[in-house]
């Protein structure tokens, strides 16, 4: 072995020894950097050949320097509903700016997910990137197109209301209350026929109001009750004056629900009910499905000789609510949290 030989040997055995320290040191400096990649060196020989020396007897050793970017890191828990992380395969789709399109040739792909809302609310990492997802439509379905992707804001969730769709009500009548002769449709209403029994409940509307319909109820012949629903809001929000709903129900003699509105055939225990509201109202068109039990039962609406009383009613819906927070699950929906313990999904990840 000449002594350049020997000498390029020694050298080249401490260059490959130090890059084998560089990259521990990088994996030592970077132990909390998110989404880093280890980074590993691996050792092989180097020949004389490649060294350009012709001496034969000489040969040295070569460190080659590699990330294991397909090796999963130990995923660890933060405080922060919008730090995310990915188990498997994938990456985060981002964009260096919020306001870019969310092409496939203008996307870039990290597996650091420490996001963090900037100061108009879309979601970034450390590095500066923003995340890119899917906005869903109004029944949570992801676009047709799957390259139309936008930056995920969670400033733009303000807040949700849920109208009323269904109410279901449980009351007795009593069965030996006098019969009130000549009533027509809408005395109650008009305060010429004093009601036998009547209660109010509260429906919600599109914007997340409250609003009051009042039940009044008259027996009107054996085994029979009209009844008539009354808005009590403000006259200007509907379209028709009181009553906005007028019928008659029937009893079998043992005291259930024959039909809950003789106009109904084959005989139901429901009744359709459509809110008029009007055009000044702002309101969106409403129709409620009301369950007042099930023909043949004392499961709603019964006609027993004991005092009128209101057992239970329950209209689902809720009044407006205000944005709580926000979390997203395993199958990366994002979904917006509300006061009023409503959820919705709002965008997908990718």
């Amino acid at each position: 072995m000449s002594l350049y030989g020997a000498m390029s040997t020694a050298i080249s055995s401490l260059d490959a020894n130090s890059s084998a320290l560089s990259a521990a040191s990088a994996n030592i400096a970077n132990v909390n950097t998110v989404g880093y990649k280890a980074g590993e060196a691996t050792f092989s020989t180097l020949l004389a050949a490649s060294l350009g020396t012709g001496d034969v007897s000489s040969a040295g050793v070569t460190a080659n320097m590699t990330q294991n970017v397909s090796q999963q890191g130990l995923l660890q828990t933060t405080s922060s509903p919008t730090d995310l992380a990915i188990s498997g395969n994938g990456f985060f789709a981002v964009n260096t700016s919020p306001n870019s399109p969310g092409s496939a040739n203008s996307l870039y792909y990290t597996r650091a997910g420490n996001f963090t809302p900037d100061a108009t609310g879309n979601l970034k990492n450390a590095s500066g990137y923003y995340l890119m997802g899917w906005a869903l439509d109004a029944n949570g379905n992801i676009p047709s197109d799957r390259n139309d992707m936008t930056p995920i804001n969670i400033n733009a969730l303000s807040g949700k209301a849920n109208p009323t769709t269904s109410i279901t009500y449980k009351a007795n009548l009593q069965a030996s209350t006098a019969i009130t002769a000549g009533y027509t449709a809408g005395d109650m209403a008009a305060g010429t026929v004093t009601p036998d029994f009547q209660r109010t409940i509260n429906v919600y509307d599109s914007q997340g109001g409250s609003q009051p319909l009042q039940l009044s109820f008259v027996k009107t012949g054996t085994n029979s009750w009209s009844y008539e629903v009354s808005y009590q809001g403000a006259a200007s929000n509907v379209t028709v004056s009181n009553p906005i709903y007028s019928g008659t129900m029937s009893f079998n003699t043992d005291g259930t629900l024959a039909n809950a509105d003789t106009a109904n055939s084959p005989a139901s225990g429901n009744i359709t009910l459509a809110l008029p509201w009007s055009a000044s109202s702002g309101l969106a068109a409403q129709t409620v499905s009301f369950n007042m039990g099930t023909v043949g039962s004392s499961d709603g609406m019964t006609q027993f000789d004991s005092a009128s009383t209101q057992i239970a009613s329950q209209a689902n819906g809720e009044l407006f609510g205000s944005l709580t927070g926000v979390n997203v699950d395993s199958n990366g929906y994002l979904s917006a949290n509300f006061s009023n313990g409503l959820t919705q999904n709002v965008y997908k990840l990718p």
